[in-house]
């Protein structure tokens, strides 16, 4: 007899198993009596083993991708890779080393640490008393890391996947599961040598991925400070008014300030401030021009963030890229976020994902293929049963460290193996001949321009070697 369940017990049941789990995960977490962490587990199954049999009947399976995440195509994949070996060389050219950390913490390592986005966090079922969750950013591991190798002083890159609980807006380059190529400097340094060196580091890595104009924007917490205190907003609530201000990237004002007076209950007068301030952006004259502001200039946090605003655009022009920096008063990111971390520290994070698409759609747009594979030479046979000389070929090429294949068919036509060659853009075909092989040689096809030449056998390798540097 199969058990038919509606969806609306079907999902009391699921609420129960839900409740019951956590009791449980609590239980053991404060290590209570194991007797009776054993009758609340029988409980636990006993609720699961009732979902269970309403769900065994027949079900329909669709194969799919967990909502918020995607396959990646070996154009995509190659897109992908170019992209980031493009990003690692700048971060190696300013001397950083890698790193890696677990793809999930333990639960309290991360709890607290994104204010408002802490709901986003991707929780795990207890594995034997640890209560973990999917790292929800790369940062909160880099400083777990940095205080359990007791490390004060590091230049550190890391590219690897993150987890977050959000909406997914997959057209926008917005995923559950995605990558996050962070650079860190980390250390006591004087005041803007390390950020300016950031902001030259985001500017050489965007100008090498040739993705079109841009602008860097900056800001300085103690500034941002400085102004709530200066509009009036009280103190409990800088945080998450700051995590409004986050938004006017994406929003406009008048939808952030309804969020801030409805939502966070702030008074609409401190507001209107706010906006006046967060709506200015520019150069080295907006330092001037707030200097000029009395009320903001009462603010100590104001006139520190303004000094270290003035030392970075100088820092900044020193390494030639004033250009591409913006002074941008409604930038809060990040600053609604809490590492824990003792030693001081900056760096910068690259929206990859949104690159990737970017890149992915202009692509698209121009009909351009990626090459796929470094495939640089195809070993060929004109005639049948001569499969053994390709892999000796193959063999000898593989030692030089060139790049190499070959038909997985003993006897394949000609035809099909140079059209292989030019649908795949692999730029030489050695063809094997039993003429040729009488003579010691080879033939060596260009596939680009069909041009070809005999090659001794014994001078095969030099001979590809020149061909593939020219």
């Amino acid at each position: 007899m199969v058990l038919i369940m509606d969806d609306e017990t079907r999902v009391l049941l699921q609420d129960q198993i839900k409740q019951q789990g956590d009791l449980v995960r609590k239980l053991k977490s404060a290590k209570a009596d194991s007797a009776q962490i054993n009758e609340e587990v029988a409980k636990l199954l006993e609720l699961k083993a009732k979902l269970g049999d309403a769900d065994a009947g027949p079900q329909k399976f669709v194969l799919k991708t967990p909502k918020g995440t995607r396959d990646y195509n070996p154009e995509q994949m190659a897109l992908r890779l170019g992209v980031l070996d493009k990003i690692v060389d700048v971060f190696k050219r300013h001397g950083a080393e890698t790193i890696d950390t677990p793809v999930f913490e333990l639960k309290e390592v991360l709890t607290g640490k994104y204010g408002e986005d802490s709901k986003l966090i991707y929780d795990l079922k207890d594995q034997g008393g640890e209560i973990l969750a999917l790292r929800y950013d790369l940062t909160v591991p880099f400083a777990r890391y940095l205080a359990m190798s007791k490390i004060s002083n590091i230049k550190r890159y890391h590219i690897a996947k993150v987890y977050r609980r959000d909406n997914p807006a997959m057209t926008r380059g917005r995923y559950r599961e995605f990558y996050q190529c962070d650079f860190d400097i980390a250390g006591e340094f004087d005041a803007m040598l390390p950020d300016a060196e950031c902001v030259r580091i985001v500017s050489e890595a965007l100008t090498a991925l040739d993705i079109g104009a841009f602008v860097i924007k900056v800001n300085h917490r103690c500034l941002l400070d400085g102004i709530f205190a200066a509009c009036g907003v009280p103190d409990d609530k800088f945080r998450t008014i700051c995590s409004s201000v986050d938004k006017l990237d994406k929003s406009p004002w008048e939808e952030v300030r309804k969020e801030m007076i409805d939502e966070k209950q702030l008074d609409p007068s401190i507001a209107d401030k706010i906006g006046g301030y967060v709506s200015k952006h520019g150069d080295v004259k907006l330092i001037e021009e707030l200097r000029q502001n009395e009320l903001l200039m009462k603010q100590p946090a104001a006139k520190q963030g303004l000094d270290a605003m003035e030392l970075l655009l100088k820092y900044c022009d020193l390494f030639k890229v004033t250009d591409k920096v913006v002074f941008d008063l409604s930038l809060a990111r990040g600053l609604d976020y809490y590492t824990g971390k003792t030693v001081p520290c900056v760096g910068v994070s690259l929206g990859v994902e949104r690159i990737f698409s970017v890149l992915e759609n202009r692509l698209a747009e121009q009909g351009q293929k990626v090459r796929t594979n470094e495939i640089e030479v195809f070993v060929a046979t004109a005639q049948k049963n001569l499969h053994e000389e390709r892999m000796r070929v193959l063999a000898d090429l593989w030692a030089a460290g060139i790049k190499s294949v070959h038909s997985y068919k003993k006897s394949p036509k000609l035809l099909d193996q140079l059209q292989h060659c030019e649908e795949k853009g692999i730029p030489l075909v050695i063809i094997i001949g039993a003429k040729e092989l009488a003579r010691g040689e080879v033939t060596l096809r260009e596939v680009g321009t069909r041009a070809e030449r005999s090659v001794s056998r014994a001078n095969l390798v030099e001979e590809i070697k020149k061909s593939l540097q020219v």
